[in-house]
Order: C-alpha cells, then structure tokens, then sequence
C-alpha cells in the first residue's frame, strides 16, 4: 500500500497498544516503524528488473522482521520504559508484521518469506483504496482530539479490516461472475488475475493469459445483466522464449507470474508488466536486450518511461464506474460510442 497508508496503520495500531499510556507521541512511533519497510528503495541493486523485483523483499519478509521487532522492542523500552518490554514487543511486533501482511493484498508482489518462495499478490486491494485508509485516518483524529480514549483506534482498526475482508469477497464474486465468458473463450484453464480498478473495489479488472494472447474486461457490481466485453491483445510466443532465456527475463517472469507483454521495438526487446495499470498506461516496460544484427544481445536492464495518464481518464473510469457506460475500452481507455462496444 502507499506510504500515508502504511503510516496511519502503523500510527493506529501503536495508539491502540499504548496510547493511553504514552499519549499523543506514540502516533509518531508507529508512524515511523510503519513505513520503515518501505526504505528498501533506497538500495541500488544495479539493475531495472532487479531494484524492481527486490522492492518488497528482504525488508518485507517475516524471517527479518519478526526478529528485528524484538530488537527494536527492547530499544524502545530502554528508552521509554513507562511500559513493559512485552507492550513494546507487541506493538513493533504488530506494526512491522501487519505492513507486509496489508502488501500482500495488492498487486505487486511481497516477498513475505524471503528468500524461500515466490512473492505473494492477492490482488484484493488498489494500492491506494480511500476507504480503507480513511477510517485509520479518522480514528486517529478523535484520538488526537481525546487521547484518554484509545477505543476509537481499535473501532477505526475494526472498520478497516473488514474492508479488507470485503475485498477479497468481492474478488471472489467477480471472480465467478467471469469464469463462463472465459469458458467460452477457451481459458477456462488459463492464468488469470482479477484485481479492483484504481481507488476501489466496485469495478474490477480481469487479465487471462495464454501463449498467443491476452483477454482483457471490466466489469462491476453495478453492471447489472449487461454483457461482459472482451479486448483480446495479441502475444508473440516467440519473443517470450527470447526473453525467458535470458537471466533478467526470468526474474521479471517470476516476479510477475508471467503477466508480461513483450515486444520488439527498434531492435529492443521490451518486457511490460501487464499487472500494473492499465493497458495503454503500463507504469512499468523494461529494456532487456537488443539486436546487434547476429542475435539478440543481453542489457543491464533499463525501465523505459511509458505513456503518461490523460486527464480524461478519470472521467472515463467514473462514468464506468457509476454505471454511466456500460463498456470501458482499455486499449484506448476511452468509453466508446452508445451502442456500441471496443473494437
């Protein structure tokens, strides 16, 4: 999740632990440690695909963290020892393991048991949803206002998570809304990801895979009995073997769970993660090799700026979103004519 995000549940749960004990200073306790994961994006790892595919890792795993807690606990109680070292253990404890815990939930992918296993995306949650940020932000207001009364901490915590749990029952029911028009079109078996469209959970986005092609729709919980509508986005199976041969090819595979686009453009082998954005606005394209007239030759890989965001996209996701239009072209990332569907 984004970092004011990460920071309010931090800034929460150490209020509910030890607000009343502590008082208003806690907040920025929990604050602090709750982004402190996050600093691993300061670390150069020397390469494109690897500062992308090491973001979340060590400083998100539970084999480091969990550790580090306890260390950081007795710091703490050292320093402020109004409240016993198990109240420091638990509210470090708390804050540095529900960070990745909450990443895990997004998109991206967090290495929650580095270095053993893949990265872990359920892919329930917008990396910036308001209203699962707002209550955190709310019960920390009124315990500002009143810090003899943490109870709105929890309250704003309970409110919080079970939005989170509404997350990943609304996947689950988006999830079974698509599975016959994947049927029909042949990838019933095919990888897939179904995430939320940006800032919510009521319109959501399904990817399907397969070696020559990507199946794109959106659909919501305000569609009613309309159609789903499928963009189809061609795959080169070719150039994917070229890039899977590669070290940083394989990387970016695993990372993504081989969600990619790949394409040649002026002699360059290009690696687009398709998880992320959406298509026409794909933050992240990746420069992997290039032809030097014998063969495709590897590069320390390179991020290559993609296409900015129009102003009117906004626009077009809220008339999809409301219900105003029932198709939303992703290819264009535009609303097509009344009547009449992408083409």
């Amino acid at each position: 999740m984004d970092s004011i995000t990460q920071a309010a549940l931090g800034a929460t749960i150490a209020g509910a632990v030890a607000g009343k004990a502590l008082g208003r200073s806690v907040l920025v306790t929990g604050a602090v440690l709750g982004t402190l994961p996050d600093l691993d994006v300061v670390i150069d790892y020397g390469t494109a695909v690897a500062n992308f595919s090491q973001h979340r890792g060590f400083s998100h795993s539970l084999f480091v963290l969990i550790p580090l807690s306890i260390m950081l606990a007795w710091g703490l109680w050292r320093w402020k020892p109004v409240i016993s070292y198990r109240r420091w253990l638990l509210l470090t404890g708390l804050i540095l393991v529900t960070h990745p815990l909450l990443d895990t939930f997004t998109t991206y992918g967090t290495q929650l048991f580095w270095p053993l296993g893949p990265p872990i995306a359920l892919h329930s949650i917008f990396i910036i949803d308001p209203l699962y940020t707002l209550p955190l932000l709310v019960a920390i207001g009124c315990f500002l206002m009143r810090p003899s009364m943490p109870r709105s901490l929890v309250v704003g915590l309970g409110v919080s998570t079970l939005y989170l749990g509404w997350t990943l029952v609304a996947q689950q029911i988006i999830s079974s809304r698509v599975e016959p028009t994947l049927a029909a079109a042949g990838l019933d078996d095919a990888p897939r990801m179904v995430q939320p469209m940006p800032f919510n959970t009521i319109l959501w986005r399904v990817t399907a895979i397969s070696d020559d092609r990507r199946v794109e729709m959106v659909t919501g919980f305000l569609d009613g009995d309309a159609p789903l509508t499928l963009e189809v986005f061609p795959r080169d199976p070719v150039l994917a073997e070229q890039a899977l041969a590669l070290e940083e090819g394989q990387r970016l595979a695993w990372f993504t769970e081989g969600f990619l686009h790949y394409e040649q453009v002026d002699g360059l082998l290009l690696a687009t993660d398709v998880r992320l954005g959406v298509p026409g606005a794909h933050p992240f394209t990746f420069v992997l090799a290039a032809d030097n007239g014998n063969g495709l030759e590897p590069y320390a890989s390179y991020r290559q700026d993609g296409p900015a965001l129009r102003p009117e996209l906004l626009g077009a996701l809220w008339a999809r979103l409301t219900g105003a239009a029932p198709v939303l072209c992703l290819a264009s990332l535009e609303l097509p004519p009344p009547g009449e569907g992408c083409s």
